[in-house]
C-alpha cells in the first residue's frame, strides 16, 4: 500500500500540471483572439480617416486649381467630409448588418441542434455577447472619416494667400499620411518604411490627378 502512494501522487502532480497548461493555453488564445479583434477594428479606423484625408483634400485641390478663394476650398471640404462620412456610415451599417443577419441564423441552426445541452446554451450566450454591432460600427466609421477630413479642412482655414493655402493643404495632409501609413504597418506587422513611401506616394498622386485634370478640363472652357 505505501509502494503506491508515490504514484497516486505523481499522477496528481500530473494531473494538476496538464490542468495548468491547457488553462495558460486557453488564456493565452483569449488574449490573441482579443488582441486580434482590437488591431482589426484599429486598422479599419485608420484606414477610414486615411480615406477621408486622401478624398477630402483631392476635392479641395481640385477645386482650388479652379477657383482660388478659400470660402470655395473651405466648403468643396465640409461638403466632402459630409457626404463622405454618411456614405462610409451607410456602407459600414448595411454590411455589418448583413454579417449580424448571418450570424444569427447560424446560431439558431447551432440552437435547434443542441437543444437541452448545458454547454451549447454557454456557447450560445457567449457568442450572443460577441454579435457585431452595425450602429457601433457605422459610427466608427463616420468618425475616423470625419477625423481624416479635418485635416485638410483646418490647413486652409483661414488662408487667404492661395499659394500658401495649398502648400499647407499639401503639407498638413503629406504629414498626416506619414502618420497613417506608419500606424497601418505598426498594426499589419510589416515594414514602415515600405507602408509609409506606398501610403504617402498614393495619396499625393491622388491630388496631382485631380489637381491636374481639373485644371485642364477649368481651362478648356467646358
Amino acid at each position: 500500500m505505501a509502494s503506491n502512494q508515490p504514484s497516486l501522487n505523481t499522477a496528481k502532480f500530473t494531473t494538476s500540471s496538464t490542468d495548468l497548461e491547457q488553462q495558460s493555453k486557453l488564456e493565452l488564445d483569449t488574449e490573441e483572439f482579443d488582441y486580434s479583434k482590437r488591431s482589426q477594428w484599429l486598422r479599419a479606423a485608420v484606414l477610414g480617416a486615411n480615406d477621408g484625408l486622401v478624398s477630402t483634400a483631392s476635392l479641395m485641390m481640385g477645386v482650388g486649381a479652379v477657383k482660388q478663394d478659400v470660402k470655395a476650398m473651405i466648403l468643396t471640404g465640409f461638403a466632402g467630409l459630409v457626404a463622405g462620412a454618411c456614405s462610409m456610415a451607410i456602407g459600414e451599417f448595411v454590411a455589418v448588418y448583413s454579417q449580424l443577419d448571418i450570424e444569427v441564423a447560424q446560431m439558431k441552426r447551432d440552437k435547434k441542434q443542441h437543444r437541452g445541452d448545458i454547454g451549447g446554451q454557454r456557447s450560445e450566450e457567449e457568442e450572443s455577447e460577441s454579435l457585431p454591432n452595425p450602429v457601433q460600427a457605422a459610427a466608427a466609421s463616420a468618425l475616423a472619416f470625419s477625423v481624416g477630413a479635418l485635416v485638410p479642412l483646418l490647413a486652409a482655414s483661414f488662408i487667404k494667400e492661395y499659394k500658401v493655402r495649398v502648400g499647407m493643404v499639401v503639407g498638413a495632409v503629406s504629414l498626416a499620411l506619414l502618420v497613417f501609413g506608419w500606424l497601418g504597418a505598426l498594426l499589419g506587422k510589416v515594414p514602415a518604411f515600405k507602408s509609409v513611401v506606398r501610403v504617402l506616394v498614393g495619396g499625393l498622386l491622388a491630388m496631382a490627378i485631380t489637381f491636374g485634370l481639373t485644371k485642364l478640363i477649368g481651362s478648356s472652357g467646358l
